[in-house]
């Protein structure tokens, strides 16, 4: 859970998204670096955030940096932010999300970078859409969350303490540190997400369960490991980069809300294993 009395990474100036309408399914708020001399041979890395949060939110401190290696495009997932508003919420449908937003976009191969949430998502991008999906980076991640109970209430108190983050009325801040500084800034990113919203992603985490099949998995991959994670156990985070053949892993010495909260050792190695797998990536 975002710790709103912590530090936040410095906000600075922020790339400008634009809504994007993906055929038959909805629009979301996308920001996309673009492609650069040296990155046409590479796949697009699609940043894929945490429950609760924005797109912005979640990778803010990290897109200059991603940017320097591959194209980065980062959106608001359904039911968060400014993404898309339909009638259910389902893993599955953000999954199709991702590849609809690339055929919009002329990318035609990704790399989904996912954090908590956004790993699982990115699990099945790689599930139902393996001939787009070049390789796989999984931050704060898991396999399942159905056997162990303790993580199943952890989860669930999650839920409950970001839904009292009810939304307010009116626009979201977006383009950098408002009044109030970036922790307010911040917060304003992260009161977007209504209750509803959250309770449904997070019935939907809980039933999620890929251990039938993630050792299936077969592209280049990397899991990033918060050694201090309370909300996703260390443990079963190795496990799940264990099951994968040739996974590289990175352990950074954070928390679960290391993406926002303690982004220099984050970067630092979500850097490492971006750059691990677009090098590994084939042509």
């Amino acid at each position: 859970m975002l710790n709103l009395a912590a530090a936040v990474a410095p906000v600075g100036a922020l790339p400008t998204g634009s809504m994007v309408e993906l055929p038959g399914r909805g629009s979301t708020y996308v920001l996309d670096t673009g492609a650069r001399a040296g990155h046409d041979d590479r796949p697009t890395l699609v940043l894929l955030h945490a429950l609760a949060c924005t797109g912005t939110l979640t990778w803010y401190p990290v897109i200059d940096k991603l940017a320097e290696k591959a194209r980065v495009v980062v959106l608001d997932q359904r039911w968060h932010g400014r993404g898309i508003r339909s009638e259910r919420f389902t893993l599955e449908d953000c999954a199709d999300d991702v590849v609809a937003l690339a055929d919009v976009l002329g990318i035609e191969r990704v790399v989904p970078v996912g954090y908590s949430m956004g790993s699982l998502v990115s699990q099945l991008v790689w599930k139902r859409h393996r001939d787009r999906t070049a390789g796989l980076v999984l931050c704060a991640g898991a396999a399942h969350f159905k056997r162990n109970s303790r993580e199943r209430i952890a989860l669930e108190s999650l839920s409950a303490g970001l839904g009292a983050l009810k939304p307010r009325p009116g626009p979201v801040p977006v383009g950098g540190p408002r009044l109030g500084g970036d922790r307010v800034w911040a917060y304003a990113q992260f009161r977007e997400t209504s209750y509803g919203a959250i309770g449904r992603a997070t019935a939907e985490i809980g039933k999620f369960d890929s251990t039938a099949w993630v050792g299936d998995i077969d592209v280049p991959t990397a899991v990033v490991v918060p050694t201090r994670d309370l909300i996703i156990p260390p443990r079963r985070q190795r496990w799940l980069a264990r099951q994968i053949a040739g996974a590289a892993t990175y352990e950074v010495n954070c928390g679960h809300s290391a993406c926002v909260m303690d982004a220099g050792p984050f970067t630092e190695g979500l850097q490492a294993a971006s750059a691990s797998v677009l090098a590994r990536v084939l042509p």
